[in-house]
């Protein structure tokens, strides 16, 4: 476990999978399939430097109306599915987004909005708050800190302010509150290190936010910045890639495995192609060729995707460090 993850090449995945042999968890393979992922495009309102999507104003993929209803015909023979998981880009920004939310909810699955929050105020946008809390859809929005200067830092300036007056928005349309829909708020470390214990830095989240703005959520997720992307080349422009590899090598922790997204998730891009994670995704690393399936046009059922092996690489580290991380927070 001493080479430097660097000098792997992108999508080897000896390093990943040596050291899950180490430790007896190999090889990795998927469980049933209960959450879907859908990205609907890298079209967003914002280009915060932690973004894996490199997502943007200028990004033109988005999901088309063809895709979007051959996701709906998938979903309605996949009873298994529990979570239809709607990110970007800003999902919101999809013409075709509130056709799959409304499809996807009248099919009886909870339905998650990966929101950034300033979207809200976005042209033709007015209404989204009123949808999406009509809908009983849950939200998982970025906030990076409490504090404004570290927000807007990482995510552009006058983004802590919009992102403070959303939130105040979301609670006066009852979430965060008890009986609700679910306001989770996502936490991304601000450089080159694993978030704090996600429990006490939640419960600094809901003192400081109700404290100095009222502000009330369900959750806090915590998530690893990612060696790949936006967040990749500021490593390389600050010269510390190599030392943030080792961190994320040396802090691997065998009892987050059970519980990777990987495991339990597909996750689908806006040209429909399928993917075992939103990682893999962004890295265009797609299904293994044994799994004789890369589209949602390749597939009859998602059914068949469970009990699939799972293409791993060395920036699988990134989800097995520490506590872990995922898309819905620490795994241990």
């Amino acid at each position: 476990m001493s080479s430097a993850l660097h000098v792997v090449p992108a999508f080897d995945p000896e390093p990943f999978e040596r050291v899950l042999r180490q430790h007896g968890r190999g090889p990795l393979t998927a469980a049933p399939v209960t959450w879907l992922q859908v990205n609907l495009g890298k079209l967003c309102n914002q280009a915060c430097r932690h973004c894996h999507v490199d997502a943007g104003p200028k990004r033109t993929e988005i999901m088309d109306a063809r895709t979007v209803d051959r996701l709906i015909e998938l979903l309605e023979g996949a009873p298994e599915i529990e979570l239809v998981d709607l990110t970007g880009g800003a999902p919101e920004l999809n013409p075709h987004f509130r056709r799959l939310v409304v499809a996807a909810r009248r099919l009886g699955k909870r339905v998650i909005d990966r929101c950034n929050l300033t979207v809200l105020f976005e042209p033709g946008q007015e209404d989204l708050v009123a949808f999406l809390a009509d809908q009983g859809v849950e939200i998982t929005a970025s906030l990076p800190c409490y504090s404004q200067k570290n927000v807007d830092k990482q995510r552009g300036g006058g983004v802590f302010t919009k992102s403070i007056e959303a939130l105040r928005a979301l609670n006066d349309a009852g979430y965060g509150s008890p009986g609700g829909p679910a306001l989770d708020l996502v936490y991304n470390p601000g450089g080159p290190f694993l978030p704090p214990a996600q429990a006490g830095l939640e419960a600094d989240y809901k003192r400081r936010l109700l404290d100095d703005f009222g502000i009330r959520f369900s959750n806090l997720i915590t998530i690893t910045n990612m060696p790949i992307s936006r967040f990749l080349r500021d490593l390389e422009r600050s010269g510390r890639r190599e030392e943030y590899e080792q961190v994320l090598l040396q802090a691997f922790n065998p009892g987050t495995v059970d519980g990777l997204m990987c495991r339990h998730l597909i996750s689908i891009d806006w040209e429909g192609r399928l993917y075992d994670c939103d990682f893999n995704q962004m890295l265009e690393l797609p299904l293994r060729d044994d799994v004789g399936a890369k589209t949602v046009w390749d597939v009859a059922s998602l059914r068949a995707l469970g009990a699939r092996p799972i293409a791993v690489a060395a920036h699988c580290f990134g989800c097995t460090a520490g506590a872990g991380s995922s898309c819905g927070g620490a795994l241990a």
